[in-house]
Formats: structure tokens, C-alpha cells, sequence
């Protein structure tokens, strides 16, 4: 019998701290992602996102140290679930057991992505300063729709939108984002938990909010699981949303893995994250997984790198994460007693970190810099990841072409801007 030896002892207990990590740094979203979802209008109940929320965390975080043998997180994805509120579900009507099924479908084009050598063609043929873009504009969203929530901008019938009133919500939204910069320059990894409940407590004590009148119920299965609407998704209307799902999460997906491996050193000898196939499967079921469960799509997280910064370096740090949201599937009381203007400073600061892609964009020719700049403008303006993407696969081709540049395009970018004409036209 092997005995196992002190760097073997030193690995697994880098891997606990590791994956305790991650949990804190994400943990957020188990608050977060079910009050974007059940958002005033949407009609989808707290307790089943929450329920939904941790389902898809635990199980495909689960999977992702299990199968793919990685120390990334797995959850709903930021940026997504405001497409599916805002968008889906509460600009263009769409019933949320539909959308629900769309990002069933979504899933299971991502997963046929994945399992085959198409993958590669798409991630190759993506311009890097679309996908940057893209990030920056969903950044854009979720810093608008924080401060929505907070009260400081509210719609306008003559200009749009304006400035609202300012009172308590702004100056809860100021004392949560001071918090959090505050931990954050300490790197310590609860600073958007403590941020929110800060601001829950003092909003309970000064009677803005109302306490639970519990903390702890049984997760809701009733409400969201299996509520997806599977044949109603397939609307040819729909199937832009769908592609523009599918492109985000895939985007996504690849700049984590690539941009955590790079920086973590998790890279074969040829600097390719290691396990990439596996890992983007695990993704794929993720968002396959979130319709069936009732929630937006699941995307690995880029919070990993702070776990894997604190030694977790194998898939044992996924499972201890995993074991780690187990216990809030009981916590749907105490999350729901969560003032929306509580979560705020957490949408604007993580708005901030994705919005930092656009830096690294290079604005010097204009066929470069008009796509990009229009993908980032168009997502929050229009409140829709679809037309930003689309418009910017469009442009690229078209502008490469004007400037005799055609060649460089490629195949495969060629056939997703026809594809992206054409979804335009079906959408409108």
C-alpha cells in the first residue's frame, strides 16, 4: 500500500483552501443571479432561481473537478441572466418558461460545439476584439442595471432615461461599493458578501428592509425545475436570441479558460489550458443544465483564479467549491430579504472589472475600431447581447472587405456574418 507523502498532504490541503476560495469570491451570485431573474415583471419565483441557481453551481461545479479534473467554478453566468431578464423575457415578451427553453436549446448547440472540431473553426475565426467588446458592453448592461436598482437612473418618456432621486438606495449603493473596494484592495475574497449584507443589515435596522421572518426553508422544486418550455423556444423569432446565447456563453467560456490557464500556468507544454475539450463540455451541460433547472445560462467563473491563486491546482478544488454551495439550497428566506439596491454595488464593480477588456482593444483603423465600438455601444443601449454581437460580426466583414482587407476575414467569420445578416432580418 502507498502511503501518501507530505507533498501529497500539502496538495490536498492546498486544493481545500483553494476551493473555500473560489466559493467566498462567487458566492454572491447565489443572491445576485435569482433577484436580477425574478426582477418586477418577469413573474419567475425567487425560491426556484435560488433553488435553480445552486443546483447548477453545485452539480456542475461538481462535474467540472470530477470530469474535467479543473479548479474552475461552474454557475450562472453575470451579464447573461440580465440578457434573459431585461431582454428575453421583459423587452421582448417572451414568456419565462420560453426563454427557459431557449437556453435549453442554447445548450445543446454549445454541447454539439464542443464535443466536435467546430469548436476550434469558431474560437480561431472570432476577432479578439469582438469578444473584448462584447465583455466591455455586457459590463456596460450590468452597471446600468445597478444603477437602476439603486434608484439613479429611471426611464424617461422624452429622453430615455434621467437622473432619479437620490436618497437612501444611492447612498447604500456608495457604502457598498466603498466596502467592497476596500476588501478588494486587501484581496480578501468576501468582499461582495460583506458588501451586500452591510448594506442588508443597516437597510434592516434603519426600517428600509424587512427581516426574514426565517433564515432556513426547503429548496423550492416546484416552481422552476422542469418549468422550460422545450417546443415554444423553437420559434424561428427566437433563434437569434438563441445564436446570441450561444456565442456569449462560448465567449465566455474560452476567455476564462484561456485567460485563468495562461495566468495560473495550467497549460500543456504547447500553451494550451489543459483539459480545454473537457472543461467546455462541462460548460455546455452547464447552460443545458440551467433551462432544465430555471435559471439563465451556467458559465465557468473567472473568480476561479482566486482559488487557484491559493494553491488549488486540481479538480479536488472544484469538488471542495461544489460541497461548499451545498448548504444554501436552504438559505431562500435570507436571500430574499436582500433589498435590490443592496446587490447594486456588486453589479457596478463587476461591470468595472469586464468593462477593463476594452483597454487592451486596438482603436488605431477604423475596421477594427467601428465593430468593437458598436458591439460595446449597441449591448447596453438596446439592453440586448443579441444585436451587439450580430452588428459586430456584420460590420467586421463588411469594413475588412471596404478596406481591402477581405482575405483576413476567413471562411468561418464569413459564414457567421451571413448568418448574422440573415438572424438580423429574422429578428426584425
Amino acid at each position: 500500500m502507498i502511503q501518501p507523502t507530505a507533498r501529497d498532504d500539502h496538495a490536498l490541503y492546498a486544493d481545500i483552501v483553494g476551493g473555500a476560495t473560489t466559493f467566498f469570491t462567487m458566492a454572491y451570485i447565489v443572491v445576485v443571479n435569482p433577484a436580477i431573474l425574478s426582477t418586477p415583471g418577469t413573474g419567475m419565483p425567487f425560491t426556484g432561481a435560488l433553488t435553480a441557481t445552486v443546483l447548477v453551481a453545485c452539480s456542475m461545479t461538481l462535474l467540472m473537478g470530477l470530469y474535467a479534473r479543473l479548479p474552475f467554478a461552474v454557475a450562472p453566468g453575470m451579464g447573461l441572466n440580465a440578457f434573459f431578464a431585461f431582454t428575453i423575457v421583459l423587452q421582448n415578451k417572451v414568456p419565462w418558461q420560453t426563454a427557459l427553453g431557449m437556453v435549453f436549446w442554447a445548450g445543446v448547440l454549445f454541447l454539439v460545439v464542443s464535443a466536435t472540431p467546430l469548436r476550434e473553426r469558431i474560437a480561431l475565426a472570432i476577432p479578439a476584439s469582438l469578444r473584448k467588446a462584447a465583455a466591455a458592453g455586457i459590463g456596460l448592461l450590468l452597471t446600468f442595471i445597478g444603477f437602476r436598482n439603486a434608484g439613479l437612473i429611471v426611464g424617461d418618456t422624452a429622453t430615455l432615461v434621467r437622473m432619479g432621486t437620490l436618497d437612501h438606495r444611492a447612498a447604500f449603493l456608495l457604502l457598498g461599493i466603498v466596502v467592497a473596494a476596500v476588501l478588494m484592495r486587501r484581496s480578501n475574497p468576501l468582499a461582495f458578501l460583506v458588501a451586500i449584507f452591510s448594506v442588508t443589515a443597516l437597510a434592516w435596522t434603519m426600517g428600509y428592509a424587512t427581516p426574514p421572518a426565517h433564515v432556513v426553508s426547503a429548496p423550492d422544486f416546484s416552481s422552476a425545475f422542469l418549468a422550460l418550455d422545450v417546443r415554444g423556444a423553437l420559434k424561428p423569432a427566437l433563434l437569434p436570441a438563441i445564436v446570441a446565447i450561444l456565442f456569449t456563453d462560448l465567449f465566455d467560456s474560452l476567455s476564462t479558460f484561456i485567460g485563468v490557464a495562461s495566468a495560473a500556468g495550467l497549460t500543456d507544454a504547447d500553451g494550451s489550458p489543459i483539459n480545454l475539450r473537457r472543461g467546455l463540455i462541462v460548460d455546455a451541460l452547464a447552460t443545458l443544465t440551467s433551462g432544465l433547472a430555471g435559471t439563465s445560462p451556467g458559465t465557468a467563473y473567472v473568480e476561479s483564479i482566486a482559488g487557484i491563486r491559493m494553491g488549488g491546482r486540481s479538480g479536488r478544488a472544484s469538488v471542495v467549491t461544489a460541497l461548499c454551495f451545498a448548504p444554501c439550497f436552504f438559505l431562500a428566506p435570507l436571500a430574499a430579504a436582500v433589498p435590490a439596491y443592496a446587490t447594486a454595488a456588486v453589479l457596478v464593480l463587476v461591470g468595472v472589472a469586464m468593462f477593463q477588456s476594452i483597454a487592451t482593444i486596438d482603436f488605431s483603423s477604423l475596421e477594427d475600431a467601428l465593430p468593437a465600438f458598436v458591439t460595446v455601444v449597441l449591448i447596453p443601449l438596446t439592453l440586448s447581447i443579441t444585436q451587439g454581437i450580430l452588428w459586430g460580426f456584420l460590420l467586421h466583414a463588411l469594413l475588412y472587405s471596404a478596406a481591402g482587407r477581405w482575405r483576413e476575414v476567413g471562411v468561418t467569420l464569413w459564414l457567421l456574418s451571413i448568418l448574422s445578416a440573415g438572424l438580423l432580418l429574422l429578428g426584425h
